[in-house]
């Protein structure tokens, strides 16, 4: 089989150029591909637990400490403990986290719409359903 022909190959290639163009896009708001993926799920419900971004990212709880301790040392979140469950630390962010809502969430609009700009919606959808129901267990 040719390289180019593996989807693994073609998985990775096609992984690499999206993550460089999203990271170019989030850079002027000095978030990473990664920070938004936390910070998209805390504006849409502020104080999961570390071990529910993980889940919600596909993540290790470890990789999601060490994007936490990023965000928080640029002020975005803040950790505390978990109302419901001591052993857990909540997140949240702070006004400077809130604040990146409106810009950031557009600027992934636009990157969405520019790496998807030769497929229609309907095939855009089908891709990214396709993509999603990839399960190998």
């Amino acid at each position: 089989m040719e390289l180019e022909q593996c989807v693994n190959f073609a998985l990775t290639r096609a992984q690499n150029i999206v993550h460089q163009y999203f990271k170019a896009r989030l850079a002027p708001f000095g978030v990473t591909p990664g920070q938004y993926g936390i910070l998209k799920c805390l504006w849409d419900e502020n104080g999961l637990t570390v071990k529910q971004i993980a889940e919600r990212m596909y993540l290790d709880s470890s990789t999601v400490t060490g994007l936490l301790d990023r965000m928080e040392h640029k002020g975005l979140i803040k950790r505390q403990p978990d109302p419901t469950d001591r052993r857990a630390l909540s997140v949240i962010l702070t006004p400077a986290g809130e604040e990146l809502k409106a810009p950031v969430s557009q600027a992934i609009i636009d990157a969405n719409q520019a790496v998807l700009q030769n497929v229609n919606d309907e095939e855009a959808q089908n891709l990214i359903n396709f993509l999603l129901g990839l399960n190998m267990k």
